[in-house]
């Protein structure tokens, strides 16, 4: 089969561009495409295994928007999603977006000019935009400033990690540990208004094809990055949240329900998808998230109204993802009651792993502080235990999806089957239906 060319984040109609014929997600096509650019290993060596090409059916107007084959996007998970492992999935067909979240100034830049050397396809950058540390101040719900609780808290932390024989990291072991680039040593506070603000300007100079907001609306940056080319998308977990984004003039929206790892939605994944899909009303495309595992749970998305999904826990066990070995095996050991949302990480309610850090600060009956001071007093607990390989202390953020990872795998094969079992899942629901289906 002749290899197409890749196609551009940028080809197609202008950002906003809402055309009258525009598919509703029940008319969306299924075409064969080839699929397949050679792969990369973590090196950036071309992997002869990628070259075989392979034929992908899924299809939707999301792929036309974003220049992919497949309407399958990995979620921009904090340090998960480095560039060896966005990019494997953007040479597999689908969309790799870089887990940026924490990442200082000078480490996104690398990190998106790594992506450029790995791979000729369109690709992502998420980041956070919470309006609540972007408006500023140091409040804590109708409480103390949150700076006048920081060494209560801080207490409680090194209490926690004496008890837990978790030796403190010195500077240089927790840049180290929480993989941040010395060159951002002297930058803003991580996740402070500052350090979101010095990363919207990297994602805008160095133009990159895709931007997600993993949380806020990115608003005040839209006419500069569609002024760029760059396609822009915004992770929702309410209606209301919805509108106001669609109304920014956003191009695609991720309904990310409850289900789903890492910052979340109060309401479960299958009722939101299809009420954020009458939010919206087709002015644009909406993804789905949270708990999409395999195949039939991408179906169903597709189903509920949704012409694509967003999905981070099946890529985390994979041969790429930046996450230790005791994370990945965790992640295989893991089942359907293996997560729990908490704010003791971030300061903003979080599913994760089940570890003993949430535990502990839930039985102190201590309320985490809010967002970014939260992050100050779990970073030196969160980065002790990666150093220490001890995923049963913090083993990262995961969604309900997680009893369907079952090995560690190369991340073209997980988006393969994942393409190829939701094909088969919508090619034979047709037999719910008609004379036979009572049958």
């Amino acid at each position: 089969m002749p290899r197409r060319p890749a196609r551009r984040a940028d080809a197609g109609a202008r950002p906003g561009a809402r055309g009258g014929g525009q598919r509703r997600a029940a008319d969306r096509e299924l075409r064969t495409r080839p699929r397949g650019r050679a792969g990369h290993d973590q090196a950036g060596r071309p992997q002869e295994a990628a070259r075989e090409e392979m034929t992908m059916a899924l299809h939707t107007r999301v792929c036309a928007l974003l220049g992919i084959e497949t309407p399958i996007l990995l979620a921009g998970m904090g340090r998960a999603s480095t560039p060896e492992l966005a990019a494997a999935v953007s040479n597999a067909g689908g969309l790799g977006v870089l887990g940026a979240a924490s990442c200082g100034p000078n480490q996104l830049r690398a990190w998106i000019r790594r992506m450029r050397e790995l791979t000729d396809r369109p690709f992502g950058v998420d980041t956070l935009l919470p309006a609540s540390v972007r408006r500023g101040g140091g409040g804590n719900a109708g409480g103390p400033p949150a700076e006048s609780l920081l060494p209560q808290h801080r207490g409680f932390a090194q209490e926690f990690m004496a008890r837990e024989g978790l030796d403190p990291l010195d500077e240089a072991g927790l840049a180290a540990a929480l993989g941040r680039d010395p060159a951002d040593r002297d930058g803003p506070v991580p996740l402070s208004r500052a350090f979101f603000e010095a990363q919207m300007e990297v994602v805008i100079e160095e133009r990159v094809p895709v931007y997600a907001a993993g949380l806020g609306n990115p608003a005040p940056w839209l006419e500069r990055l569609h002024a760029n080319g760059t396609k822009v998308m915004a992770v929702v977990g309410t209606t209301r949240h919805a509108r106001q984004v669609v109304e920014s003039g956003i191009d695609l929206i991720v309904a990310q329900g409850h289900d789903g790892g890492g910052h979340n939605s109060p309401i479960g994944t299958m009722a939101l998808i299809p009420q954020v899909v009458d939010a919206v009303g087709g002015r644009v495309p909406v993804l789905g998230a949270g708990g999409i595992g395999d195949g039939r749970g991408i179906a169903a998305a597709l189903m509920l109204g949704a012409e694509g999904v967003w999905i981070g826990t099946a890529f985390l066990a994979t041969e790429e993802a930046g996450i230790g070995p005791g994370q990945k095996q965790a992640l295989v050991a893991g089942n359907d009651e293996g997560t729990t949302v908490s704010r003791s990480v971030t300061g903003k309610p979080a599913r994760m792993v089940k570890n003993r850090w949430a535990a502990a600060y839930a039985e102190a009956g201590l309320e985490p502080l809010p967002m970014p001071y939260q992050g100050l007093v779990s970073a030196p607990v969160t980065a002790a235990a990666l150093a220490a390989d001890r995923a049963e202390i913090w083993g990262g953020f995961a969604g309900q999806g997680l009893g369907m990872v079952r090995a560690v795998r190369p991340a073209a094969e997980v988006l393969r089957d994942l393409a190829t079992g939701a094909e088969r899942v919508l090619a034979g629901a047709g037999r719910f239906t008609g004379p036979a289906a009572g049958g």
